[in-house]
């Protein structure tokens, strides 16, 4: 398990939201916490504390009034940590290699490869060519419906038909270096973990994943390292007490290294 931090950008600002509420009509969101730092501040934060692999993610739709100063952020954050953050929100082929020439290590997609309610696999193997296996990042967030776990798009606003399994884990694994997974219907309510995604992944086993979505506390964080049999590693966002939360940076950090890698 490792801490893998966040930098979210909506309305050019960086800021904690709930999951679920995102809506491109207006740009709007239900927020939890808004910062007066710009992301280069908690770019600079990650790198002096030595934490690698945190994502920043553009909440904008390209074309909206706000997405020039979310993207702006982006790339702000990214010149703060050359190398030490991944980068996601309306990636392509056609400008994955602008962002990793500005310093992701990685980039995130989910939206691209997916169209019409399915894996396009042709636009995956051109992600795949265009940034390398070793700098791809398949973004698999959910949301529950009928028992099961569907990929969502579009800023979590659209479902797939694509199912979450270890069969669809295993098939997308070839693709790219790392999974990352939102569970959306607790993302940024600090209420507890998806507890049967947890176990899905954990139970998987494959390529690193991150899972990120309802840590609230130092049990919901326990649960997980349980359930995930120490293989996930972990983004907290509203919880901690950098975004306004109760849980204290130091002591996740603290935390998760004591956790089996």
């Amino acid at each position: 398990m490792e801490f893998r931090p966040c930098i979210d950008i909506h309305n050019g600002k960086v800021k904690q939201i709930v999951g679920g509420s995102l809506k491109d009509a207006g740009s709007r969101a239900e927020e939890n916490f808004v910062s007066e730092q710009d992301a280069a501040f908690y770019a600079r934060f990650y790198r002096e504390s030595g934490i690698r692999g945190g994502h920043i993610i553009l909440l904008n739709k390209e074309g909206s009034e706000f997405y020039e100063a979310t993207k702006s952020q982006a790339l702000l954050a990214l010149a703060e940590y050359p190398g030490g953050l991944q980068v996601g929100g309306g990636i392509r082929d056609d400008n994955a290699a602008e962002y990793l020439e500005a310093g992701a290590s990685h980039v995130i997609v989910t939206s691209y490869v997916f169209r019409d309610g399915a894996v396009d696999w042709d636009r995956l193997h051109r992600i795949r060519k265009e940034a390398g296996r070793e700098r791809l990042v398949l973004d698999l967030s959910c949301r529950r419906r009928g028992g099961e776990y569907y990929i969502v798009t579009d800023r979590w606003q659209k479902f797939t038909d694509v199912a979450l399994s270890a069969a669809v884990l295993d098939e997308l694994a070839g693709f790219c270096a790392e999974f990352l997974v939102h569970a959306v219907d607790v993302e940024g309510k600090a209420r507890g973990i998806e507890e049967p995604l947890a176990r899905l992944l954990g139970d998987w086993g494959g390529i690193p994943v991150t899972y990120a979505g309802g840590v609230g506390s130092f049990e919901d964080l326990a649960k997980l390292k349980e359930l995930g049999r120490g293989r996930l590693h972990v983004t907290i966002g509203s919880a901690l007490d950098l975004f306004g939360g109760e849980m204290n940076y130091e002591e996740v950090v603290k935390f998760v290294a004591g956790s089996p890698k």
